[in-house]
């Protein structure tokens, strides 16, 4: 059986999931996000295989999450620094994090706490809500095709064909 390219998917969802649905990709973003810079901190970290962690900051780079630059001060050492489109990816990371320390945290409580540095306070994951502050829940999901929707997505999410609305009608 031929594994599904999620990557060339019309998905983005399905796209991001080609990026960052590895296993380790979210342990190495995780490490970017805790200050690991250099392979053998994330190698440490981690306790990843080198050849592995070799592969899998290759594919971070290549996907556009991280950048390999030459470490201050010259020599042959290079870095891995977040780029735009990583640090764009924090509040996931921050809601995942949130997620798995309700639901899958030691009894103790989280191995980590995120805090601002500036002000000290725990970083907690935002919450959807509306203008007036009230939650927004699955519950309340209706989901609309949007500019970039194809036929199928307008016929799965889009208002009915005049023929299933004059049926409702009768």
């Amino acid at each position: 059986m031929i594994p599904t390219d999620f990557s060339t998917m019309p998905c983005p969802i399905a796209r991001s999931m080609a990026m960052l649905g590895e296993r380790w990709a979210i342990l190495l973003m995780r490490e970017a996000y805790y200050g690991s810079l250099r392979f053998d901190e994330f190698e440490k970290n981690l306790g990843i295989a080198p050849n592995i962690l070799s592969a899998r900051l290759k594919t971070m780079v290549e996907h556009g999450l991280l950048d390999k630059v030459p470490a201050p001060g010259g020599g042959a050492r290079h870095v891995y620094v977040l780029t735009e489109m990583g640090r764009d990816f924090f509040p996931v990371f921050v809601t995942l994090k949130d997620w798995a320390d309700r639901w899958l945290a030691d009894p103790k409580g989280p191995l980590t706490v995120l805090e601002d540095k500036r002000e000290g306070k725990e970083i907690i994951a935002g919450k959807l809500t509306r203008d007036d502050g009230s939650a927004i829940t699955v519950d309340d999901l209706r989901v609309k095709p949007g500019p970039g929707a194809g036929r199928y997505l307008r016929a799965r999410f889009g208002e009915p064909s005049s023929e299933a609305a004059d049926h409702a009608k009768v």
